[in-house]
């Protein structure tokens, strides 16, 4: 009996616990303002990152955008002066190649010049690019390339603001953009999606490691993006990738700033954006911290039910283009080839 009432206790203590972690992750906190601080945009000149840009700038921030091509900079750069919220605030552009280590340095320290030499109080690391295609028509050059567009790009900013944060011994926000490849994949993404998945891996270790710094490390786990990037990478995108995602409708880039602004003044770790992505989120979980405990469990459920049946359908979908895959690969002199 006495064992019983013990089991019952334990029971009653983690439902209790359950409930209180739940209560506690709704209590209001104080949220991060960004207005008068220094923000850094990487990819910051179209897409997400132009989006992220003027959602800061419009909350006054000062915003630094960084990006390659300079006459999509200049025109950036115009957008946020028409958003500008006060004389006062500095806006600026430059142009860095982010997939290069001391390009990604030089960019920050030259960036940290407009503002005495301070090293900006919130990184939002947007860059990277995608270019889907089958496994076995890549090479060592492109899978390199792969992970420069969607790790090194982002990793170098991260490992220069990281130095800098500690030799100044400053705290400020890392806020990583990733996406729900980050978490899964499927057919077309062996370029893109274990980039993804090692920028989770970093965020992981960074979140842990710059406690010491009282810093903080977000990332934002989130679907097709209605940019221009999205339109690029469906030129490559294969037939099967694209009927499997016929159903999904990319979202704009300004609802996923907000969304991700959000989720970084929320003190969010993994920022998911939508359902679907708190949904794969939940059921990825691991040891990263939860959001809201009941929720999570919720969307846990969901995914434990719905993710094998949409898995499923995956499969049976890619299966349905054997013969036509195949014949592609003909077509193309692939089992000709001895590369």
């Amino acid at each position: 009996m006495l064992q019983y009432l013990g089991y019952e206790n334990s029971v009653i203590t983690l439902i209790l616990s359950t409930l209180f972690l739940a209560l506690w992750n709704m209590w209001p906190t104080k949220k991060w303002d960004p207005r008068g601080q220094f923000c850094y945009v990487t990819g910051g000149s179209s897409g997400l990152g132009l989006a992220v840009a003027i959602a800061l700038t419009k909350r006054g921030a000062h915003v630094t955008i960084v990006a390659r091509n300079e006459e999509r900079l200049a025109k950036a750069l115009a957008e946020l002066e028409k958003t500008r919220q006060s004389s006062n605030q500095i806006l600026r552009s430059y142009s860095f190649s982010l997939t290069d280590a001391d390009a990604s340095h030089a960019a920050l320290e030259t960036a940290a010049k407009d503002h005495g030499n301070r090293y900006p109080d919130a990184v939002f690391m947007c860059a990277g690019a995608a270019r889907p295609g089958f496994f076995v028509e890549e090479d060592a050059k492109s899978m390199q390339k792969g992970m420069d567009n969607t790790y090194w790009v982002q990793a170098y900013t991260a490992l220069a603001y990281t130095k800098q944060l500690v030799r100044s011994q400053t705290s400020g926000k890392l806020v990583f953009t990733c996406s729900i490849l980050g978490y899964m994949s499927l057919i077309g993404y062996s370029t893109y999606s274990p980039g993804k998945h090692a920028l989770r891996g970093l965020a992981e270790s960074l979140r842990s490691e710059l406690i010491l710094y009282n810093s903080s490390v977000h990332i934002m786990f989130s679907g097709n993006i209605d940019s221009p990037g999205y339109v690029e990478e469906n030129r490559t995108k294969p037939k099967i990738t694209l009927e499997i995602e016929s159903t999904d409708k990319p979202t704009a880039p300004d609802v996923l700033a907000k969304e991700l602004i959000y989720g970084v003044q929320r003190g969010d770790f993994h920022i998911a954006p939508d359902m679907l992505s708190n949904i794969i989120r939940s059921s990825t979980t691991g040891a990263t911290p939860h959001h809201n405990v009941l929720l999570d469990v919720l969307y846990a459920l969901i995914g434990w039910i719905g993710l094998p049946l949409w898995r499923r359908g995956v499969d049976s979908t890619v299966l349905k283009h054997r013969k036509e895959h195949k014949d592609y690969l003909a077509a193309r002199g692939f089992f000709k080839s001895t590369d």
